[in-house]
This record gives C-alpha cells, sequence and structure tokens, in this order.
C-alpha cells in the first residue's frame, strides 16, 4: 500500500487495494456471507490461521477500506467502523470499562452521549464525573481510585470550548488512564489527537467524514491492542455494524473531504466575523476569533477553527427560537457537515437530555444557536443572517413599543 505525504492525497487514495478486474472506484460488496472454498478454509479462517471474509458483521471487504482509510488520516494503527456515531462512542467506552469503574467526562458533550454516560452506564456500575477540562487541576481532583477513561470532545458540542490535549494527555499518562476523544467537529485534516498522545479517536462518520447528509456511521481509531476488543468484544457482539453500502458512500464522500473543510472552514470565519460585529449578538463562538480563549491552539493543535460556531443573542429561549425561525437558506436540523448550512436550538433539541441545570453548568444558554456552515457562496449566506437578524429586531422593538403603551 502506497504511503502519502499529504493528506489530500490520502482521503483519496489511501487503503484502496485495486481489485483483479482493475475498477478504479471501490466496490460495493454488498453480501451478508462469504463463501469458502472448502470446509477446512472455513475453520482456518475462524481460528485466525487465515485471512479473508467471513461474515459482514465480522467484516466485509468494502467496510475494511474505510477503515484502513480511517487509520491512515489518523495515524492510527487500526480503525473499526460502527453503524452510527453513537455505536463508536459506546463502542470505544465500553472496550475500557466495567462495572466498578468510573470515568471522567467533560462538560457539555453531545446530549446522547451525555444520556449514555449519566443515564445507561450506570445501570451496569459504571460511575462518571462531568468536569470542565479547560481546568486540568479540576480534571486531576475528579481522578479516583477506580478511574480508567477521560473522555472529551475537542471543540465541545455546541459552544467550542477547545481543551488542551497535550496538557490532558500528560495528566492522563502521569495517572495511567485511557484518554478517548470526539474529533467529529475537526476530521483528521484539521486535527489528529492521537498525534498528541491520545489513546482513541472517535469520529461520527454522518459529519463531515461522509458530507452529503445520506448517512448515519461511525468509527473509532487507535493502537492496534486497543482496538482488538472494540472490534472483536463490543462491536461482533453487539453488533452495531456499518453497512457495505454505508461504508461504500462515506469512502466516495472522503474523496472531497479536504476541498470541503477548506470550503467550510473560510465561510464559518467570514461569518464568525460578522456575527461578532452584529449589536443583536451578545457572543460568538468560534476558535477561530482572537477572542476565544481556545484560539490559542490553532496552529499547534488545530490547523483551521472549521465549520461549526455558535452565538448567543441579546434575549433569551423565545428570541432564539424566532432567529431560528426567521432563517431562509439555513435548514433546521440537528447535524453538520453537510453541504447545506444548518441551524439548530441545543436547549430545545441536541442538548434536551440535559437538565437545566446542567445546561447551565455546561454553559449552554437558552439564547444559543449553533450553526454549521455549508458550502454555499458566503454572499448569500451572510444575507441570509443579516435579514434574520433584522427581522428579530423589528420583532423586540415592537414588543418594547407594546410594552411602553400598556403602561
Amino acid at each position: 500500500m502506497a504511503a502519502f505525504k499529504h493528506q489530500s492525497t490520502c482521503v483519496i487514495h489511501g487503503g484502496h487495494e485495486r481489485c483483479a478486474p482493475g475498477s478504479l472506484s471501490t466496490p460495493l460488496y454488498q453480501s451478508a456471507t462469504f463463501v469458502f472454498p472448502n470446509c477446512e478454509s472455513g475453520g482456518a479462517r475462524f481460528a485466525g490461521e487465515e485471512s479473508g471474509p467471513i461474515y459482514t458483521r465480522l467484516g466485509n471487504p468494502t467496510t475494511d477500506e474505510f477503515e484502513r482509510r480511517m487509520a491512515l488520516l489518523e495515524g492510527a494503527e487500526d480503525a473499526v467502523a460502527f453503524g452510527s456515531g453513537m455505536g463508536a462512542v459506546s463502542g470505544a467506552l465500553l472496550s475500557q470499562l466495567a462495572s466498578g469503574d468510573h470515568l471522567v467526562a467533560a462538560i457539555g458533550l453531545y446530549g446522547c452521549t451525555h444520556a449514555l454516560i449519566s443515564e445507561q452506564f450506570p445501570r451496569f456500575g459504571i460511575e462518571s464525573s462531568s468536569v470542565d477540562f479547560t481546568d486540568i487541576e479540576a480534571v486531576e481532583a475528579a481522578i479516583r481510585p477506580n478511574t480508567r477513561v477521560l473522555f472529551l470532545e475537542t471543540p465541545v458540542n455546541p459552544h467550542l470550548a477547545v481543551y488542551d490535549l497535550d496538557a490532558i494527555v500528560a495528566l492522563a499518562r502521569r495517572k495511567g488512564l485511557i484518554t478517548i476523544v470526539d474529533n467529529t467537529f475537526m476530521t483528521p485534516l484539521l486535527q489528529q489527537p492521537l498525534r498528541h498522545g491520545v489513546d482513541l479517536v472517535i469520529h461520527s462518520a454522518t459529519k463531515y467524514l461522509n458530507g452529503h447528509g445520506d448517512v448515519i456511521a461511525g468509527v473509532v481509531c487507535g493502537r492496534r491492542e486497543l482496538m482488538e476488543p472494540v472490534r472483536m468484544a463490543i462491536r461482533k457482539d453487539f453488533g452495531a455494524v456499518l453497512s457495505p453500502h454505508d461504508a461504500w458512500l462515506i469512502l466516495r464522500g472522503l474523496k472531497t473531504l479536504a476541498l470541503r473543510m477548506e470550503r467550510h472552514s473560510d465561510n464559518a470565519m467570514a461569518v464568525a466575523h460578522y456575527l461578532e460585529a452584529h449589536p443583536q449578538v451578545a457572543r460568538v463562538y468560534y476558535p477561530g476569533l482572537p477572542s476565544h480563549p481556545g484560539h490559542r491552539l490553532l496552529g499547534r493543535q488545530m490547523r483551521a477553527a472549521g465549520g461549526v460556531l455558535a452565538l448567543e443573542l441579546h434575549g433569551g429561549f423565545e428570541d432564539a427560537v424566532r432567529f431560528v425561525n426567521q432563517l431562509k437558506l439555513f435548514s433546521i436540523a440537528v447535524s453538520l457537515g453537510d453541504a447545506e448550512s444548518l441551524v439548530q436550538h441545543p436547549a430545545s433539541m441536541t442538548h434536551s437530555p440535559y437538565s437545566a441545570e446542567d445546561r447551565a453548568a455546561a454553559g449552554i444558554s437558552d439564547s444559543m444557536v449553533r450553526l454549521a456552515v455549508g458550502l454555499e457562496h458566503i454572499e448569500d449566506i451572510l444575507a441570509d443572517l443579516k435579514q434574520a437578524l433584522a427581522l428579530c429586531s423589528e420583532s423586540q422593538q415592537s414588543a418594547r413599543m407594546a410594552g411602553e403603551e400598556s403602561q
């Protein structure tokens, strides 16, 4: 397999093994099971003495290529694909945790990840603590004798807090802990946590890796010794398997990842500058802005700030909902990484599994809105934001005038 100097080449060619007919594109092996030449060969494959496909829940040639490509892009020894991003999150965590164990998780995680850790894991005797990972001393204070894992997203969904991976890994190594990082917002092209010493990296491949909004998928990358239980215990026995057709779609999407991430990042930067200067906007959360605390890690940890940002409007819940509903080009949807620009209201959507108190502790206000900036022309994106903010301003003025008249 050829080695490539640049990731923009690897997203196209990485892990591809030309099949006998010479197909340029990766073949889709849409088969549940595979035929053995003889009984002895079948037994040898089950025993691990002979390579070759057995059954698609255990592996499939199309999915194998996606896993090889992701391992190359993340600088990992191995990768394991799952049928969803939450399958990957669950697979990575369950491969390292058992009843009686404890993990320290970052505050403000994706809502379903938070629900998994806070609601499902306690049913199986797995405890957790939520901490602000910008405070390394607080993370260290949360570690117990039975702590096994430090788990985080960076940047964080939805308020884009950025955590210093070098500092977190240094703490984990002192304490003998496993570090697991969700790298969905950045992709391997903008951030490679394994190169900072992180043990396992997760992606919701639904998002930027696929890039077309038509697949649900996840992937875990890491050292082979850590990936073996992910593949042969968790995925095999729990069955959160990625279909070969979805793997094929992601491989097709990956070919344009470098171009897409450049455009997503450029558009998001322009949007962030526009919103930061707008009088209707109280605050913008985007690591590309010098005003963001995570900006210092650009260049050292992240190559760019990505395509997702959040803003807080002056006002409250109703003002945020009004703004979201006024947008025309932005579609109201809870994903990201698609060609289309998307908008969602975290307090009532992705982070609704949080209690009001937990949302407040995580810094997720009722007036926060998350934008996943798409690939449209930046002038059209800014025009849509401008008209929505103008309509919100008019509504606020009308409400104030009505209030004054009633007094």
